[in-house]
């Protein structure tokens, strides 16, 4: 069976958290890892997702360990979601503290 892995960079401006793991995690750069499967027998190439997984560096007392979380789709756009939705509000929030002067 032929396997291929994609990686990419999500961003994240605000603590976040994801579904099935109880701590917040840090604004900033992650990584995200695709496993993807060949579908045999078609007449052309094909593959399917079978895990996807956001690398998480540690810190603190767990620096220079890297743990690869185990995620789905729907949790990481949801999450990625949110953040923008607070970034977006805050930018608003700011807007009305320091409203522009018309000229």
């Amino acid at each position: 069976m032929n396997r291929r892995s994609t990686r990419s960079t999500v961003s994240f401006s605000n603590p976040f958290k994801m579904a099935g793991y109880p701590d917040e995690l840090l604004p900033g750069d992650y990584e995200v890892v695709v496993e993807e499967e060949l579908l045999q027998g078609l007449s052309f190439e094909a593959y399917r997702k079978t895990a996807i997984y956001l690398l998480v560096h540690g810190r603190g007392r767990r620096a220079g360990r890297t743990e690869l979380r185990l995620i789905t789709q729907s949790d990481l756009d949801t999450a990625l979601s949110h953040d923008r939705a607070l970034t977006q509000n805050r930018k608003y929030s700011e807007a009305a503290l320091f409203p522009q002067e018309d000229q």
